[in-house]
């Protein structure tokens, strides 16, 4: 298998714009607006940000468990997850490591790292009928993949691609997807854009079939750039859109809650 080059990387510069301008609204809307403090900023961000995340593992846990149990048990290992995503960003620590890999995967799929603990899979994978790299690609991909998205400046491109390929490379017997979604957001929450995540069953066969689609394509032709890659940024980006949008809204919202409290209490009749 091949990485995908990232010289070949097309992205709709519009939608890009549309997530910058709307994270600059907010920014503008906490800083200038009289409806917020100063100290405002990190309270509200965090509050819209951890609403988010509640969806992002409520709605993973109700499509990818089997039963209640597993449910509850992959809902506890994707919180611990987010925790930890959070103190990490608090300590300035962008995602940028394969350690750091491993640790996601300890975190979100501890039965998967007791299997082969800091070790990458063994054995041959295949999802659908995308046949994953021999087990002995899979350590020099993933270090080529950690040297390649340093390669990229903007940190919206820098998750998605990351997200595309680890799950091509498939790195571990189980867990692939809930690591790589993890990884994704932090790299996009280090940089203070809200998590993506996929909010229904129908979005989430569409995310199936466009990866695979993707992949079938790049298997056959590694190093061109095609219409089902393409669709898969773009479809990533489309849900950056409404996060962001949600973001603003419900900062907005918080402000002209307080303005609310701060109006004096009419006493006319």
């Amino acid at each position: 298998m091949e990485l995908l080059p990232i010289e070949t990387i097309k992205i709709d510069q519009v939608k890009l714009d549309k997530i910058n301008g709307t994270m600059k609204a907010i920014y503008r809307l906490i800083l200038y607006s009289r409806q917020h403090d100063d100290d405002d900023l990190l309270d509200i961000y965090l509050a819209g940000i951890h609403n988010l995340q509640e969806l992002l593992s409520i709605k993973n846990a109700q499509m990818e468990a089997q039963n209640e149990i597993e449910a509850k048990e992959y809902l506890s290992h994707l919180k611990r997850s987010l925790d930890f995503v959070i103190e990490e960003i608090i300590l300035q620590n962008d995602f940028k490591t394969e350690v750091q890999l491993f640790q996601l995967l300890r975190l979100i799929s501890p039965e998967t790292n007791s299997v082969h603990p800091n070790r990458y899979r063994q054995t041959l994978v295949q999802i659908g009928i995308h046949i994953c790299p021999e087990p002995t690609e899979v350590p020099p991909l993933v270090s080529e993949l950690f040297f390649k998205i340093q390669q990229i400046k903007d940190p919206i491109i820098r998750a998605i691609y990351f997200h595309h390929e680890l799950i091509r490379i498939h790195p571990f017997v189980d867990g692939n997807g809930r690591v790589t979604r993890i990884a994704k957001n932090w790299m996009l929450m280090f940089h203070l854009y809200p998590p993506i995540f996929i909010n229904d069953a129908a979005k989430k066969k569409e995310y199936i079939s466009t990866l695979s689609n993707s992949f079938s394509s790049l298997r056959q032709k590694p190093n061109e750039w095609n219409i089902h890659t393409e669709n898969f940024f773009s479809q990533e980006l489309d849900r950056l859109i409404t996060n962001t949008e949600t973001l603003y809204e419900s900062i907005k919202s918080i402000g002209l809650d307080r303005e609310t409290r701060r109006q004096p209490y009419n006493t006319e009749n």
